[in-house]
């Protein structure tokens, strides 16, 4: 009795505890200066519309009534800034002093492990050193094959649909599910070698997918639980129904993560005691077999490794990083085009002047027309919204441009306070009318033969789009879903003609990390692109 009641004393002091510096914290900080909106609720802050209907025309409107940087709130009226000051913005992705928010990353890592998205300061940069080359240029030439074949069968079951339809012209698909299930098979076949088999499913429910599901199953919105299981430990004792299924899932994928692991270092071993493997096998070897040789080499100090919890833990990053994000942003890229035909037909123009079905990496790099409708696609609907960063010490955070704060005194810098919150708005940026033009808003690939001088300050890894980020914690895989989105266009524009099947209006964006489309008015808020397709084979 007496343990019970310490406990739940002990347990209710860290919670005011908690509770108590995230009141006060943000009452002496600088930021408190910043103009922004007021605050709708002192609980919940602005998080509720953050994760609205399209969070970023929320951004937009705050940015065109308090200027150039913002101060909102979060949980518990914590101080949250926003600013498409590219300056600013570079300093906080290039600077240690950032890092991503404590509560998502213990919410993340409770799903996936210690992986590359969730580890922080010197884990992290170990990480990157050891999986950089597996991302690398060349390797991802060589997994070109896996991006086209799959693409192809899709390629296929869809044209089997057609030939079945009532007029064998044309059918209705769900192109969203369709993407999911294909970037799952590449990344589980070109990842770690794994057949997720999820476009043609066997009768037997593959047990890794069924897995991935249930872990990352979720509808768009804020939610408070996973929220305060991430923030207070004592919450995580809650047995809601959620975390049971996701502990179930997630030992399954730690089971298969294991012999998976086991099975690449054994061949891994046997490369390196001189028994050399096949060419073919070479040129095939995926991710985690190259991250796995990487780990082992003999010239890498024993410090610098990754322990086998960490390799593991790299199997649901990878599918989380490369799945739903690459199958958003094509489902995103073939609405584009479903609502401006003259696009399409002059993408698929120069599609089908390529003489093979399956070209090389370097010809789909070469394709114009591709680079610039993928450029416009990920710089208008990026599948990630927008990402974080928490100050973990006191610092000035200059700016490009001045500003007044809410005393009328002209600033040319911010100062945070350790806990203070900095919004990178990947959306907001990648549509800034200061940067890219009063035609911002539009989708329009021929911006890209002359953009503005402005966007040269963007401080993205990939051109001028901020979808990847840029600094320490830029997409490792970046080259790898752009590859794979040019191979899954090239082979569907060039079989297809794509039409939306409901009117331009009843599409909307719901954001949960990733923002995926919904039907207005669907009362199951269920995520889907309903197309028509046509064959142009007949």
């Amino acid at each position: 009795m007496f343990l019970q009641v310490l406990l739940l004393c002990s347990g209710t002091l860290f919670l005011v505890f908690k509770i108590a510096s995230r009141v006060f914290q943000p009452l002496r900080s600088p930021v408190r200066y910043l103009p922004g909106p007021p605050s709708p609720s002192i609980i919940f802050g602005h998080m509720k519309e953050m994760f609205g209907d399209d969070f970023a025309s929320v951004q937009e409107r705050w940015l065109r009534e308090y200027g150039p940087v913002v101060r909102f709130t979060g949980v518990l009226n914590s101080n949250r800034v926003l600013t498409l000051d590219p300056r600013a913005l570079h300093h906080v992705l290039t600077s240690p002093i950032y890092e991503k928010p404590a509560d998502a990353r213990k919410h993340l890592g409770r799903i996936i492990g210690p992986g590359v998205l969730v580890v922080e300061g010197a884990e992290h940069r170990k990480q990157r050193r050891v999986m950089g080359p597996a991302f690398a240029p060349g390797h991802i030439s060589n997994m070109t094959d896996i991006f086209l074949d799959k693409a192809a069968q899709l390629r296929d079951i869809w044209m089997s649909q057609i030939t079945e339809s009532s007029d064998q012209v044309a059918t209705k698909v769900d192109a969203l599910s369709w993407l999911g299930k294909l970037t799952l098979d590449v990344i589980g076949m070109a990842g770690f070698g794994y057949d997720f088999d999820a476009l043609r499913p066997k009768e037997q429910s593959n047990e890794l997918r069924k897995a991935f599901s249930v872990m990352f199953k979720g509808r768009p919105g804020f939610k408070l639980l996973p929220f305060l299981q991430a923030w207070v430990p004592l919450f995580r004792l809650v047995p809601d129904e959620q975390t049971k299924t996701t502990a179930r899932a997630q030992a399954v994928m730690k089971h298969i993560g294991r012999e998976l692991l086991a099975e690449k270092k054994e061949t891994a071993r046997v490369e390196m005691n001189g028994e050399r493997l096949n060419r073919k096998t070479m040129q095939d070897m995926d991710l985690l077999s190259r991250l796995v040789r990487a780990n082992m080499a003999a010239d890498l100090p024993e410090n610098q490794r990754m322990s086998d919890e960490d390799v593991v833990a790299q199997v649901p990053t990878f599918m989380v990083a490369g799945h739903e994000t690459t199958s958003t942003a094509v489902t995103w890229c073939l609405y584009a085009l479903s609502i401006d035909p003259r696009v399409q037909s002059k993408l698929r123009d120069e599609l089908l002047q390529i003489p093979t079905d399956t070209p090389s990496m370097d010809a789909l790099m070469a394709l114009p027309y591709l680079d610039a409708v993928c450029r416009e696609t990920l710089r208008i609907h990026p599948p990630v919204p927008m990402a974080g960063r928490v100050a973990q010490k006191e610092d000035t955070i200059p700016f490009e441009t001045t500003f007044l704060d809410v005393k009328g005194r002209t600033q040319d810098h911010i100062r945070v306070t350790k806990g203070d919150f900095v919004l990178l708005p990947i959306v907001a940026i990648n549509r800034s009318k200061d940067m890219w033009g009063e035609d911002a808003l539009e989708f329009k690939p021929e911006r890209w033969e002359s953009i503005p001088e402005a966007v040269s300050k963007i401080p993205g890894v990939w051109g001028n789009v901020f979808s990847f980020l840029g600094g320490s914690r830029a997409c490792i895989g970046y080259r790898f879903s752009i590859v794979e989105i040019k191979a899954i266009l090239f082979t569907l524009l060039r079989s297809f003609k794509f039409e939306l099947a409901v009117p331009k209006e009843d599409i909307v964006k719901r954001s949960a990390i990733v923002t995926r489309p919904v039907l207005r008015g669907d009362v199951e808020n269920k995520t889907q692109m309903p197309l028509t397709i046509r064959s142009l084979r007949g």
